[in-house]
């Protein structure tokens, strides 16, 4: 076994162990990937005001998202087809995030279904809602949600068409995977992930498949957003389903300053400033260029989240320095639990708390809720 120090480590490691079409499903974006590369490279010119003889002793992470207490501001963010990247996934990483005291996020495209996660596991999650033109699947969906007592309603609104992802093209992306030549002889090179599929019965979008009626082919993440997916998604729409859930709503996908004002005119709790991990709109700013803008046009009225580019502490503590109230980490999540399940989920945890914890205290900072732009190097931002 590598000896793991960062985020990169587990990436590298998943790279070894989790077939092909899965992989480059979590770590690619679309068309030129120029987004999906900026999500990353964009946190790098800012710099952090280093300070010296202050008392760091007694440093705290604990906050709250929407309310909840969080051992740390960082959530684990909906991700589709995370049983793909490791046997029943997303109870995997579930319970690291249960037992690191942060949110875990239930992506409608799981592969484990709103009620296997909450049949194997204790704590409340939080689930995300894609809108499709089934109004009464969306109204089931939601009572699905409340029964298995998740604590947040998470509603995606950058995907009313998909963006074009052309490695996930090439790879005939579908859950289970094609028995093609291509992908028998890349899956017999990964027999870890082998054995732990042949052990479990989840294999395909349990949240859609046997809930759905006049489903071409629900293995087919592409054909089901192309066929199912509500292009005509709008604000009506959205109060109308914070009315139904009636608990915690959080908004992702906001880039756009004049997005804003209907976002807090819904009645939602937060937004998340995202892009899709730049899978939808190739050229769109990166989440942590556009969030001092959205921070500033929310005036406080809402809580702003970040997804998007997440891979240190450092980066954690930089989107809370501009204004985020918290953070929400997908590929690095998905790297630790293909590369070693969920012990590689809970190591991604502890590397982010350790790196956030170190940085807060070279910062001159004890309390991650007193975080502002005064840590930052002003024109480096």
């Amino acid at each position: 076994m590598p000896v793991i120090t960062c985020i990169e480590d587990l990436r590298r490691l998943a790279h070894r162990r989790v077939p092909r079409m899965f992989y480059e499903y979590a770590d690619s974006g679309s068309w030129t990937e120029t987004t999906y590369r900026a999500n990353e490279s964009d946190f790098v010119p800012i710099k952090l005001r280093q300070r010296v003889a202050v008392d760091i002793d007694n440093r705290t992470l604990v906050s709250t998202m929407v309310g909840q207490p969080v051992s740390m501001p960082v959530a684990l963010a909906p991700t589709g087809l995370t049983g793909m990247q490791h046997a029943d996934g997303e109870i995997l990483a579930a319970r690291a995030a249960a037992k690191a005291g942060v949110p875990f996020t239930l992506s409608t495209m799981s592969i484990c279904s709103i009620e296997d996660v909450a049949e194997n596991t204790d704590a409340p999650f939080w689930f995300q809602l894609y809108v499709i033109r089934d109004r009464d699947f969306i109204r089931r969906l939601i009572e699905r949600a409340k029964a298995a007592r998740c604590s947040a309603l998470v509603v995606t609104l950058d995907l009313q068409v998909m963006g074009q992802r052309h490695k996930d093209i090439r790879n005939g992306l579908s859950a289970p995977p094609k028995p093609t030549l291509a992908n028998l002889l890349n899956m017999v090179t990964k027999p870890r992930w082998c054995l732990g599929m042949l052990g479990t019965k989840r294999h395909t979008f349990r949240n859609i498949a046997g809930h759905v009626e006049d489903i071409d082919d629900v293995s087919s993440l592409s054909s089901w957003t192309n066929q199912q997916f509500d292009p005509t998604l709008n604000w009506d729409d959205v109060k109308w389903i914070r009315d139904l859930w009636g608990g915690k709503l959080i908004l992702k996908g906001i880039l756009d300053p004049e997005d804003v004002e209907p976002a807090v005119a819904s009645g939602a709790d937060a937004l998340i400033v995202s892009n899709h991990g730049g899978r939808q709109l190739d050229g769109a700013l990166s989440s942590i260029r556009a969030l001092p803008a959205i921070v500033e046009a929310v005036r406080g009225r809402m809580e702003v989240h970040l997804d998007s580019g997440i891979r240190s502490g450092q980066d954690v503590i930089k989107a809370l320095a501009l204004g985020a109230r918290g953070v929400y980490i997908g590929r690095a999540f998905l790297y630790g639990l293909g590369a070693m399940g969920e012990a590689g989920v809970t190591l991604c945890l502890d590397i982010l708390r350790k790196e956030l914890d170190t940085t807060m205290g070279f910062c001159g900072l004890r309390d991650v809720k007193k975080i502002d732009r005064s840590i930052l190097v002003p024109g480096t931002y």
